[in-house]
């Protein structure tokens, strides 16, 4: 699963054209590829198009589940440079939930505990945010495939705002 961030044009194309490349190994192979090949070979287009006229100016999250390596949350900058990571996000959610990852995450954490991170971490964005974003999808990568979640937001995430952990002052 890919989450993409940047121009609209160039995550549009970029997107469609790893997902198609990767489904065309497939075919030709009769196997897909394994999540470090998706890594590389998606490593590898940013890198080539750095140095040619087309820039692609993305930045993704590749969460793929490895039958030999376990889970796996790759980075994944413009640039082509790749991090294994914990957990991560994007753009201003980001910065507003790290802190909360970073108090909560642990190895071996259960779906109901990331589920209760993710809406401790939707609060916090409403809270902090003027945008009224009340609509987040949740999806699970892991052995069994990539599965969706209940959906996090409206009166579930307002019961929370009241218990959030990372207080906010407002003048």
């Amino acid at each position: 699963m890919m989450g993409v961030i940047g121009n609209d044009g160039d995550a549009m194309h970029f997107t469609d054209f790893i997902s198609t490349h990767i489904s065309l190994y497939e075919i030709k192979n009769g196997y897909p590829m394994e999540t470090q090949t998706v890594v590389h070979f998606t490593r590898h287009h940013l890198l080539a198009n750095v140095a040619s006229k087309v820039k692609y100016m993305v930045a993704m999250l590749l969460a793929c589940f490895d039958p030999k390596r376990g889970p796996n949350l790759c980075f994944i900058d413009a640039h082509g440079a790749s991090q294994s990571l914990n957990y991560s996000g994007h753009g201003i959610g980001h910065t507003i939930c790290m802190s909360i990852f970073h108090m909560l995450w642990k190895p071996g954490l259960t779906i109901e505990g990331g589920q209760s991170i993710i809406r401790k971490c939707v609060a916090e964005i409403q809270n902090r945010l003027i945008v009224n974003l009340r609509h987040f999808e949740v999806y699970l990568v892991d052995k069994d495939g990539i599965r969706k979640l209940d959906s996090v937001g409206g009166k579930q995430v307002d019961l929370i705002n009241q218990e959030c952990i990372v207080p906010i002052t407002r003048a």
